[in-house]
């Protein structure tokens, strides 16, 4: 099992939520979080260097069985390509190992939780 955190801009999140439904992905939470990556325009305003401000983001989650990573992955990357001609600042996605999951209302364990 695995836990994929994608960080989108907030525009593509139609886009790339319609496309997780067309592979079979419907299961997701989304937040909306600001941040900024390692592409910064650093100004100064009198005298002082200005931090660049947080940019305004969406943070998907979709815990999936191993199965369903490329078809999530590939479906997150092309519906943001779609929108954006590959920008700086597009996002990321992270992967990671999922210990456990469990269903609160059934106690179901493991695969079959998600």
């Amino acid at each position: 099992m695995k836990l994929i955190i994608a960080i989108i801009r907030e525009n593509q999140l139609d886009q790339v939520r319609e496309a997780l439904i067309e592979a079979g992905i419907t299961r997701i939470t989304v937040s909306h979080v600001a941040g900024h990556g390692r592409s910064k325009t650093e100004e100064i305003y009198r005298g002082q260097i200005v931090v660049p401000n947080l940019v305004p983001n969406s943070r998907l989650e979709i815990a999936v069985n191993d199965e369903f990573v490329d078809a999530t992955c590939n479906a997150i990357i092309n519906a943001t390509k779609a929108n954006d001609d590959g920008l700086i600042g597009s996002g990321k996605i992270f992967i990671t190992n999922l210990e456990e999951c469990i269903r609160l209302r059934t106690g179901e364990r493991g695969q079959e939780a998600i």
